[in-house]
């Protein structure tokens, strides 16, 4: 891995869906880097959480546009990756 793994995970995605899907503790949603690949995403978690990935599923979203006025903006693209563990790994991300 030739980048730090804190630059390819940006976040975790706290939001209904992936609090939903992460309830047994083997699935996690993260915001990662735009340019980031599955085996980047896969090695990150890896290093990061000290956990045993199975599969990475990526989706790019899109930004918005939006406007204030006259002006026109564009929101930034992001990229989502839904992290599935190996039995016997669990990820608790909202325990504190």
């Amino acid at each position: 891995m030739k980048r730090d793994p804190h630059t390819i995970l940006i976040r975790p995605v706290v939001s209904e869906k992936s609090v939903a899907s992460a309830q047994d503790g083997r699935r996690a949603v993260f915001e990662v880097a735009v340019d980031a690949n599955k085996v980047e995403v896969a090695k990150a978690v890896e290093a990061v959480f000290d956990v045993k990935v199975a599969k990475v599923n990526t989706v790019r979203v899109g930004g918005k546009m939006k406007r204030m006025g006259r002006f026109v903006g564009r929101r930034p693209d992001r990229k989502r990756a839904m992290v599935t563990l190996a039995p016997g790994h669990t990820l608790n991300l909202l325990e504190s």
